[in-house]
């Protein structure tokens, strides 16, 4: 395999049209240049110019090899003075994994906007609600709900984690009655991440502080919070949400509080990126979006008609993979 080292000083011999004159400019000695060109030569098994310390003519295949790298790599010369002057505009791919509704809940306009103001920078998003491999999979950053994991991975925080609480319709609650205790939720129908079990146990914090379980399944699963947001508003059950996801159902009276003293402690969303050093530009700007964006969210907005144009995205669920 060719040293790129090597490569790049035969161009930079050939500009500056002797290897004295290329002595001078690199701060290099020319016999050292010159033992780099052979090098090259040695490796691409022809002489590549005729030479002597004050000039040199290049040979027909010497010409031809300069034609075709001469522009690359003066493009990798301008790339790293453009990002020691810290003039580098940012450009290239970010990819990026989200759940796999993710576009249900994150307004384009904003990627949009993104896009605009980063001509040169591409985005691939690789939805799926199951864990990305950052590594395996290239992703350069995950947008990830749930506990993190000791990854090795930095994490940036851009939602808190609040709390999850209980709603239901009011056509529920005045088909089925509202549960006065925690463990009356064992008669209801309530909507669950979808378990083969087809039962999930629910740990809340009840009046006080107190632990408190109960066991409860329903007739309706699903697996994003989203989905079971739209069941209880359809009337199907209970749903155990984060708070931010359903205040202004709540607020609206399309929706209604369950057993109010009883909730769970949510969980943030992070964005998670291979290491904090040397982030490329367009993956920094990309990150700089969601925090902005998201950091600011006090209420995070349905995907419903009533939504907001400029709404930000609901929270993901606790688990959720990305």
């Amino acid at each position: 395999m060719l040293d790129l080292n090597d490569v790049a000083v035969f161009v930079q011999v050939v500009r500056f049209g002797s290897f004295a004159e290329a002595s001078r400019r690199l701060g290099m000695p020319p016999n050292t240049l010159s033992r780099r060109v052979q090098q090259l030569e040695a490796q691409l098994g022809t002489r590549l110019m005729q030479r002597s310390t004050r000039s040199l003519a290049l040979t027909s295949a010497g010409q031809a090899f300069h034609a075709r790298c001469a522009d690359a790599v003066d493009g990798l010369v301008n790339a790293g003075d453009e990002l020691l002057s810290g003039t580098a505009e940012p450009s290239g791919l970010v990819r990026v994994a989200a759940p796999a509704d993710f576009f249900d809940l994150f307004p384009m306009e904003w990627l949009t906007e993104f896009l605009s103001a980063h001509p040169r920078v591409r985005v691939d998003f690789v939805l799926s609600d199951a864990r990305a491999d950052l590594i395996a999979d290239r992703i350069d950053v995950a947008i990830r709900g749930g506990p993190l994991e000791d990854s090795g991975f930095f994490a940036r925080k851009v939602l808190d984690a609040g709390v999850d609480a209980l709603v239901a319709s009011p056509a529920y609650l005045s088909s089925r009655g509202s549960p006065g205790e925690l463990t009356e939720l064992v008669e209801h129908d309530c909507l669950v991440f979808a378990n083969p079990a087809g039962r999930t146990t629910w740990h809340l914090k009840g009046p006080d502080g107190v632990d408190a379980e109960v066991q409860v399944a329903g007739r309706f699963s699903g697996n994003t919070a989203q989905a079971l947001r739209k069941a209880a508003l359809a009337g199907l059950g209970i749903a155990l949400l984060p708070a931010t996801m359903t205040r202004r159902d709540l607020r609206e009276g399309r929706l209604a509080p369950v057993l109010a003293p009883y909730h769970r402690a949510g969980h943030g969303v992070n964005l998670v990126y291979p290491s904090r050093r040397h982030v490329p530009l367009a993956v920094a700007a990309f990150i700089d979006l969601v925090v902005e964006k998201l950091g600011a969210v006090e209420e995070l907005p349905t995907t419903d008609d009533d939504r907001s144009p400029d709404a930000p995205p609901a929270r993901m669920r606790s688990g959720d993979a990305r």
